[in-house]
């Protein structure tokens, strides 16, 4: 069984307020699911935090995850939306990142703006979705553009949206270590450039735990509140990190 480590911790509201964690990390008997919720373009009762507990909950239902990983989710998707009446295009959301093992492989898939990095033999690899990234600053409203072709794409009430992941695959005798993030993780590398690379990441999670990750973050975004040095919609976004250790040197 692999080690698994992970640390959470909530950000703020858009109106500077505390306020419960849109992030989720589950833990199942051959994988971890890492979700980062989103509210509707059109607010309901049901925010993103709804959105990413109850889709957690139906990834979690059998305890394991068998089969294909786009329809795995698909099935968990469509369950959740008939579940709860949901209506593509006017419902919160969730990005989605899932790493599985089986005896001889490491699957990963990642739906959203929640990276996954891998450690092999070879080095470090990252299976990122920049699709939402990519549009920032070349559409008017971002939010027109979700689970739309040549948009971007994440885990809303279509599980056809599942098919459009970010998928890949190793042997598991090359996998060292798997880091799953969400963006209120992944800014201090890929935005703040707090850590040099995600090896940086990993090494500190080694000596001192995910915890001191989550730390160096907020205490780089406490020095920046007014978001003049990194620009940002709130001071502290949810936090979310997973740390998954195969052995093996």
């Amino acid at each position: 069984m692999p080690e698994i480590t992970t640390a959470e911790r909530p950000g703020l509201g858009l109106d500077g307020l505390p306020r419960p964690t849109e992030d989720r990390v589950v833990r199942l008997a051959n994988a971890v699911v890492l979700l980062d919720g989103a509210t509707s373009p059109t607010p309901r009762v049901r925010d993103g935090g709804w959105h990413s507990r109850h889709l957690a909950d139906e990834l979690a239902a059998s305890g394991r995850l068998t089969g294909d990983l786009a329809d795995v989710l698909a099935d968990a998707i469509d369950r959740l939306a008939r579940r709860h009446d949901l209506t593509p295009g006017d419902s919160p959301s969730s990005t989605v990142a899932i790493t599985r093992w089986t005896d001889t492989a490491v699957d990963v898939l990642v739906l959203g703006d929640s990276p996954v990095v891998v450690f092999t033999d070879a080095g470090a690899e990252v299976v990122t979705d920049t699709r939402l990234r990519d549009l920032r600053g070349k559409v008017d409203r971002i939010t027109d553009w979700r689970n739309r072709e040549h948009g971007w794409w994440v885990a809303e009430a279509d599980p056809a949206a599942a098919l459009r992941a970010v998928r890949a695959s190793w042997p598991r005798d090359r996998v060292r270590a798997v880091v799953m993030a969400t963006d209120g993780v992944s800014c201090g590398v890929d935005e703040y450039g707090l850590f040099a690379d995600w090896k940086a990441v990993l090494d500190i999670t080694s000596r001192k735990g995910p915890e001191a990750v989550l730390d160096e973050i907020r205490a780089a975004e406490v020095g920046d509140v007014d978001r003049t040095k990194w620009r940002r919609a709130k001071v502290h976004d949810d936090q979310a990190l997973a740390v998954i250790g195969f052995g093996g040197g």
